[in-house]
C-alpha cells in the first residue's frame, strides 16, 4: 500500500477520535498541573520542546533541507508567534475555567476562519455558512451559561469574562495561523513547517520566561503531581500531534476532519471523572448545539 493511499474510513474515523481524546487529556492534564501552582510558560515550554525534539528527528530523519523559499522567513515567524499566543491564551483559559468551556469557546476558530477569509479578499460566507455561524454562537451562549450568569445577583466574575476572553483569542490566534498555512505557507513540507513553528514556540516561551514578561509564568509545580501531570500533558501532545502529521495524508482529512471536533466532548466527560468540573444540563444542550453546528460548518460533500 502507498504511504499516500488513504486509510479505509472505518480506522481513520477512529483514529481521528483516538487523536481528539488525546488532545483533550492533554488539556486535563494542564488544568492539573495548574492547580498544582504549575505557570503557564513552564507548561508550554514541555509541551513545545518535547514536540519539537520528536519533528526535528523526523526532518533529520526524511533528509529535508532547511532552506525555505525567499520571503517565507516573515510568514513562518509570524506563524509560530501566532501559534504560542494561541497556546499562551488556551492554557491560561483552561487555568481560570472548566476545560470544557475553555475548549468550546476555543473551537470557534472555523467561524473567525471564514470571517478571515472573507475580509482578506475570499468569497463571502454562503447563507448555509452564515445560518450555522448564528447557531454555533447560539448554542455558545447556553454553553458559556450567559443567561444565568447576567441573571445572578453576584453578576459576573473577573476572571470568568478573563477566561472566556482569553478562550476567543486562542480561537482568533489559531484561526490566523491557519489562514498564513493555506496562503502563505502551503509550499513548505508540512514536517519542515510544524517544526520551525514547534521551534518559535518553544523560544518564544523560554525568552517570555527568562525575562519574566509573565509573572509566575515558569513557576514549577508544588508537588509531585503536577510534575507528572506536567510529563503527561507534554507526552500526550507531542505523541497526537505528530501522529496526526504523519498520518494526515492517509486520514482523508477533507471528508474527515469533522471527527476532531469530539474534543470537547471528550474534554466534557474527563474533566468530570478527573477534576469533578459538572457542567448544567443547559450548559450540556448548548455544547451540543455548538459542537453539531461546527461539524456541519466544516462538513464538506465528497463524491
Amino acid at each position: 500500500m502507498s504511504p499516500t493511499t488513504p486509510f479505509p474510513r472505518h480506522l481513520a474515523v477512529l483514529l481521528l477520535a483516538l487523536l481528539a481524546c488525546t488532545f483533550a487529556g492533554n488539556h486535563i492534564a494542564a488544568r492539573i498541573a495548574f492547580d498544582d501552582g504549575a505557570g503557564v510558560l513552564l507548561a508550554i515550554l514541555c509541551r513545545s520542546g518535547v514536540t519539537l525534539v520528536v519533528l526535528s528527528a523526523l526532518v533529520a530523519w526524511q533528509r529535508q533541507p532547511l532552506r525555505l523559499p525567499a520571503g517565507a522567513w516573515r510568514w513562518q515567524l509570524l506563524m509560530g508567534l501566532l501559534i504560542a499566543t494561541q497556546s499562551l491564551c488556551l492554557y491560561s483559559a483552561v487555568a481560570r475555567i472548566p476545560v470544557a468551556l475553555a475548549l468550546l469557546a476555543a473551537n470557534t476558530f472555523p467561524i473567525i476562519l471564514a470571517l478571515l477569509g472573507w475580509a482578506l479578499g475570499g468569497p463571502p460566507p454562503t447563507r448555509r455558512t452564515a445560518w450555522l455561524m448564528g447557531l454555533i454562537l447560539f448554542g455558545l451562549l447556553f454553553a458559556l451559561d450567559v443567561p444565568t450568569r447576567l441573571s445572578a445577583r453576584e453578576g459576573v466574575s473577573a476572571e470568568w469574562l478573563l477566561g472566556i476572553g482569553l478562550a476567543f483569542c486562542a480561537a482568533c490566534a489559531f484561526a490566523s495561523a491557519l489562514w498564513l498555512t493555506e496562503h502563505k505557507l502551503s509550499a513548505l513540507r508540512g514536517s519542515l513547517r510544524s517544526m520551525l513553528t514547534m521551534l518559535i514556540v518553544f523560544s518564544s516561551a523560554l525568552v517570555a520566561g527568562a525575562s519574566d514578561l509573565l509573572p509566575g509564568g515558569v513557576t514549577p509545580p508544588a508537588a509531585q503531581t503536577g510534575w507528572i501531570a506536567l510529563g503527561v500533558l507534554a507526552l500526550l501532545y507531542g505523541v497526537g500531534f505528530t501522529l496526526l502529521f504523519v498520518c494526515m495524508p492517509r486520514l482523508d482529512m477533507m471528508r474527515n476532519a469533522p471527527v476532531m471536533n469530539i474534543e470537547p466532548v471528550a474534554t466534557l466527560l474527563l474533566g468530570w471523572v478527573i477534576l469533578g468540573q459538572v457542567l448544567s444540563q443547559t450548559q450540556m444542550v448548548g455544547g451540543v448545539i455548538v459542537i453539531g453546528g461546527i461539524v456541519l460548518l466544516t462538513y464538506r460533500k465528497h463524491p
